[in-house]
């Protein structure tokens, strides 16, 4: 069965790379009053197909439904300037997420299939009259424990679904943070950010920005962030814009084994990034850990 996933993720994959096509320059960002129809009655198709796709009643049907919706996305978005198309409607189903430059737009979401662990999708689209799209191939179970260390590029990219991306500038490039939430493990959920660049030859993930070492190597920064624990307990990283950090649960081992991720919880505390010098720098006890006598209040935490 996990051999039949993965071949219908590569299938998925594919689909997307034979729909890449360059775009043009001096392009209108006008869609026709023709072609703005044919959106919206593809879009219905999509929200239709992208319902059964998780409600279906047959869980091995999830991946064929999702190479269905794959399939009929690429033709809706081979319309010319279909990017300045918001899908109002279907993303209230998928992830459909940009930057705050607007330089792209990613599509995005998972599927369960029975008891298979959960699989991640993804394409980028860029701005242009004719579509450029660059599909995304889930690798997180392939890269396993070197996840903070792999630099992915064709197409390979460490499955999640995202829910903020910030932009940065690295050597006068923009880079990407993104967030993202990845629960395809039965032990363990992990938050990761992500670094993106989009190049000439399609986009990278990972980059030598976090001021943290790995577990492979203690003394090097790492290409990605990933915060990993317990599954089914709730830990929470995202920014704070009042703070402008990025601010992230502190994880112990609850059972006191630090060597098993799956242990770990929450700790009352918090850490940090803040981005400085072109990397993010650790910020450690961002919120400290308040050990409280017994009549004693909590402080307010600004």
């Amino acid at each position: 069965m996990n051999r039949i996933i993965s071949n219908a993720v590569v299938r998925f994959f594919l689909l997307l790379v034979f729909a890449l096509v360059s775009g043009t320059t001096g392009y209108s960002q006008q869609i026709t009053p023709q072609n703005l129809e044919k959106l919206q009655i593809m879009e219905d198709s999509l929200v239709g197909t992208a319902d059964s796709m998780y409600e279906s009643f047959i869980p091995d049907t999830h991946i064929m439904l999702s190479e269905k919706f794959v399939k009929q996305l690429v033709r809706a978005l081979k319309i010319p300037n279909s990017y300045y198309y918001p899908f109002d409607s279907l993303k209230h189903l998928i992830n459909i997420i940009y930057p705050d430059d607007n330089s792209f737009r990613i599509f995005n979401w998972e599927i369960t299939a029975g008891n298979i662990p959960k699989r991640y999708y993804g394409a980028i689209q860029m701005p242009q009259e004719q579509l450029k799209l660059y599909g995304l191939l889930d690798y997180s179970e392939q890269v396993g424990k070197g996840a903070e260390d792999s630099i992915l590029s064709g197409g390979k990219w460490f499955g999640a679904l995202y829910y903020r991306i910030m932009t940065q500038e690295v050597q006068g490039r923009r880079l990407y943070t993104l967030f993202g939430l990845n629960d395809e493990d039965r032990l363990v959920t992990r938050k990761v950010l992500d670094p993106l660049m989009i190049g000439e030859k399609g986009p990278r993930f990972g980059a030598p920005i976090f001021g943290v070492g790995s577990t492979n190597f203690p003394r090097q920064r790492v290409n990605r962030f990933v915060l990993e624990y317990k599954k089914g307990v709730n830990a929470s990283m995202n920014w704070n814009e009042e703070k402008q950090v990025i601010i992230f649960d502190k994880l112990v081992s609850i059972t006191n084994d630090p060597g098993r991720k799956y242990t770990y919880a929450p700790s009352g505390g918090y850490d940090g990034f803040v981005w400085r010098n072109e990397n993010w720098n650790y910020l450690q006890d961002l919120i400290p850990v308040t050990i409280l006598r017994d009549g004693e209040a909590p402080p307010d935490q600004k």
